[in-house]
Protein backbone atom coordinates (compact mmCIF):
# COMPACT_ATOMS: atom_id res chain seq x y z
CA UNK A 1 0.00 0.00 0.00
CA UNK A 2 1.78 3.07 -0.91
CA UNK A 3 1.65 5.95 2.04
CA UNK A 4 -1.67 8.36 -0.51
CA UNK A 5 -3.57 4.25 -0.15
CA UNK A 6 -2.95 4.50 3.47
CA UNK A 7 -4.08 8.58 4.43
CA UNK A 8 -7.39 7.36 2.12
CA UNK A 9 -7.90 4.35 4.27
CA UNK A 10 -7.82 6.19 7.48
CA UNK A 11 -9.90 9.24 5.92
CA UNK A 12 -12.72 6.23 4.51
CA UNK A 13 -12.57 4.83 7.80
CA UNK A 14 -12.94 8.23 9.53
CA UNK A 15 -16.08 9.38 6.80
CA UNK A 16 -17.51 5.62 8.56
CA UNK A 17 -17.33 6.12 11.90
CA UNK A 18 -19.33 9.74 11.59
CA UNK A 19 -22.46 8.02 9.40
CA UNK A 20 -22.40 5.30 12.38
CA UNK A 21 -22.61 8.13 14.68
CA UNK A 22 -25.65 9.52 12.35
CA UNK A 23 -27.08 6.66 12.34
CA UNK A 24 -26.49 5.56 16.61
CA UNK A 25 -28.39 8.70 17.03
CA UNK A 26 -31.64 8.06 15.05
CA UNK A 27 -31.29 4.39 17.36
CA UNK A 28 -30.94 6.62 20.64
CA UNK A 29 -27.49 4.92 21.33
CA UNK A 30 -26.14 7.74 22.80
CA UNK A 31 -23.36 6.40 24.50
CA UNK A 32 -22.00 4.66 21.33
CA UNK A 33 -22.61 8.05 19.38
CA UNK A 34 -19.88 9.58 21.67
CA UNK A 35 -17.64 6.34 20.79
CA UNK A 36 -17.72 6.23 17.45
CA UNK A 37 -17.17 10.94 16.99
CA UNK A 38 -13.84 10.00 18.92
CA UNK A 39 -13.27 7.58 16.52
CA UNK A 40 -13.70 9.60 13.88
CA UNK A 41 -11.73 11.96 15.29
CA UNK A 42 -9.14 9.45 15.85
CA UNK A 43 -8.91 8.08 12.41
CA UNK A 44 -8.48 11.47 10.46
CA UNK A 45 -6.06 12.66 12.99
CA UNK A 46 -4.14 9.24 11.94
CA UNK A 47 -4.75 10.05 8.04
CA UNK A 48 -3.08 13.11 9.32
CA UNK A 49 -0.42 11.53 10.90
CA UNK A 50 0.57 8.82 7.66
CA UNK A 51 0.21 12.22 5.51
CA UNK A 52 3.12 14.09 7.36
CA UNK A 53 5.10 11.65 8.74
CA UNK A 54 4.81 8.67 6.45
CA UNK A 55 4.68 5.78 8.70
CA UNK A 56 2.07 3.58 10.61
CA UNK A 57 0.42 5.85 13.04
CA UNK A 58 0.94 5.01 16.52
CA UNK A 59 -1.17 2.10 17.94
CA UNK A 60 -3.17 4.36 20.97
CA UNK A 61 -6.17 6.09 21.24
CA UNK A 62 -5.55 9.37 22.87
CA UNK A 63 -6.21 12.12 20.30
CA UNK A 64 -3.63 14.63 21.82
CA UNK A 65 -0.79 12.35 21.98
CA UNK A 66 -1.27 11.07 17.99
CA UNK A 67 -1.98 15.10 17.07
CA UNK A 68 1.22 15.97 19.14
CA UNK A 69 3.50 13.04 17.33
CA UNK A 70 1.54 14.15 13.87
CA UNK A 71 3.33 17.70 14.35
CA UNK A 72 -1.01 19.55 13.97
CA UNK A 73 -1.79 20.23 17.23
CA UNK A 74 -0.54 23.61 17.31
CA UNK A 75 -2.78 24.46 14.19
CA UNK A 76 -5.84 23.55 16.29
CA UNK A 77 -7.62 27.05 17.70
CA UNK A 78 -8.54 27.34 21.34
CA UNK A 79 -12.29 25.92 20.43
CA UNK A 80 -10.79 23.05 18.49
CA UNK A 81 -8.56 22.17 21.60
CA UNK A 82 -11.26 22.08 23.83
CA UNK A 83 -13.30 19.91 22.17
CA UNK A 84 -10.15 17.15 21.55
CA UNK A 85 -9.82 17.29 24.92
CA UNK A 86 -13.78 16.93 25.35
CA UNK A 87 -13.59 14.11 22.92
CA UNK A 88 -10.58 12.34 23.84
CA UNK A 89 -11.86 10.56 27.45
CA UNK A 90 -15.09 9.19 25.50
CA UNK A 91 -12.95 6.40 23.87
CA UNK A 92 -12.61 4.70 27.77
CA UNK A 93 -15.82 5.87 29.22
CA UNK A 94 -17.52 4.97 26.34
CA UNK A 95 -15.93 1.38 27.00
CA UNK A 96 -15.20 0.40 30.76
CA UNK A 97 -17.49 -0.11 33.42
CA UNK A 98 -16.87 2.27 35.85
CA UNK A 99 -17.12 5.28 33.38
CA UNK A 100 -20.45 3.77 31.20
CA UNK A 101 -23.07 4.44 33.61
CA UNK A 102 -21.42 8.07 34.33
CA UNK A 103 -21.23 9.02 30.74
CA UNK A 104 -24.57 7.28 29.85
CA UNK A 105 -26.42 9.71 32.23
CA UNK A 106 -24.86 12.48 30.46
CA UNK A 107 -25.10 11.78 27.02
CA UNK A 108 -28.49 13.11 25.42
CA UNK A 109 -30.02 13.47 22.44
CA UNK A 110 -29.10 17.48 22.35
CA UNK A 111 -25.68 16.48 23.53
CA UNK A 112 -25.35 13.92 20.85
CA UNK A 113 -26.60 16.68 18.16
CA UNK A 114 -23.52 18.84 19.21
CA UNK A 115 -21.08 16.23 19.45
CA UNK A 116 -21.71 15.28 15.82
CA UNK A 117 -21.93 18.84 14.24
CA UNK A 118 -18.20 19.87 16.14
CA UNK A 119 -16.93 16.17 14.70
CA UNK A 120 -17.98 16.96 11.71
CA UNK A 121 -16.87 20.39 11.98
CA UNK A 122 -12.91 19.22 12.91
CA UNK A 123 -13.06 16.36 10.60
CA UNK A 124 -13.37 18.61 7.73
CA UNK A 125 -11.67 21.30 9.09
CA UNK A 126 -8.50 18.29 9.46
CA UNK A 127 -9.60 17.24 5.53
CA UNK A 128 -8.98 21.09 4.19
CA UNK A 129 -6.04 22.44 6.44
CA UNK A 130 -4.08 19.65 7.23
CA UNK A 131 -4.27 16.87 4.21
CA UNK A 132 -4.21 18.01 0.79
CA UNK A 133 -5.98 14.64 -0.18
CA UNK A 134 -9.90 15.09 -1.25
Amino acid sequence: MTSEEKVRYWMELSDEDIRVAKGLLKLEHFLYVAFMCHQCIEKIFKAAYEYRINDTPPFVHDLMLIADRAGILDLFDDLQMDFIEQLSPLNIKARYPGYRKELAKEMTKSVCEDLINKTQELQQWTKENILSIK
